[in-house]
């Protein structure tokens, strides 16, 4: 996607994955300075820190040709946060790797939004972005972004756990590591199970993204029900 291209426009039964617009700055400012969004993530952020982070993310769109979608609902109501695909901005054990997160609006968790999202980007890694393995990531406490990861189909190997370079607070920064590699989310799409085929490295069209993007999208937000709760984020 060249610098001057719209980001792609990706839709499921009830939600529009888009490029960002003028109009949700205001919005996304409103999710991100919200407690109870952000209290597992980096903390809030300003409206300048969120004008900013919109920016970088529609950088990371013009130089990889995938990102963080703005996500509305397609029965109107503006933007109701972000999901979608970032490319890991440091270097860990499993880099370089492109993870998927999510951001909801406290309003619209236990929808079942995060994961429908997610599953759209996760097919349009897989079948127009040619990667071979897409990774999420978030922190040890964040139990509702760990069920959504479980429900659009990732496994953690406990082997693969680490700590997290840039978390704050402290905390934060023991973080759990779960994967999707082509060939399982091909054999699951086919109803047929786990495949034989391992998880080679990720195509990477370009360089690593930004270092670390505010609120650390790939550890993103409880926008379904934990394990012990009515399964409310199956879309």
């Amino acid at each position: 996607m060249s610098a001057t291209s719209p980001p792609p426009e990706l839709r499921t039964e009830r939600l529009l994955l888009r490029g960002w617009r003028p109009e949700d700055r205001e919005p996304f400012a409103a999710i991100n300075g919200d407690r109870r969004v952000m209290e597992l993530l980096a903390g809030k952020l300003t409206r300048a820190q969120s004008d900013a982070y919109i920016e970088e993310l529609e950088g990371h769109f013009a130089a990889y040709g995938y990102g963080l979608w703005a996500v509305e609902r397609l029965d109107g109501g503006g933007l109701i946060g972000m999901a979608g695909l970032n490319a890991v901005g440091f270097e860990a054990h499993f880099t370089p790797a492109v993870e998927i997160g999510w951001r909801l609006a406290h309003l619209v968790w236990g929808h079942g939004y995060a994961s429908e999202a997610a599953r759209a980007a996760l097919h349009f890694g897989f079948e127009r972005g040619g990667l071979s393995e897409i990774v999420s990531m978030t922190s040890m406490p964040n139990v509702r972004s760990q069920a959504v990861m479980k429900r659009i189909g990732m496994r953690r190997d406990r082997a693969d756990d680490f700590v997290h370079p840039f978390a704050r607070p402290m905390f934060l920064r023991r973080h759990m590591l779960y994967r999707l590699d082509v060939e399982e989310w091909a054999a699951r799409k086919a109803g047929i199970g786990r495949t034989n085929g391992g998880s080679g490295p990720t195509s990477l069209p370009g360089g690593p993204g930004p270092r670390s993007l505010p609120g650390d999208p790939g550890s993103t937000d409880p926008s379904g029900p934990t394990p012990a709760d009515p399964p409310g984020d199956s879309p």
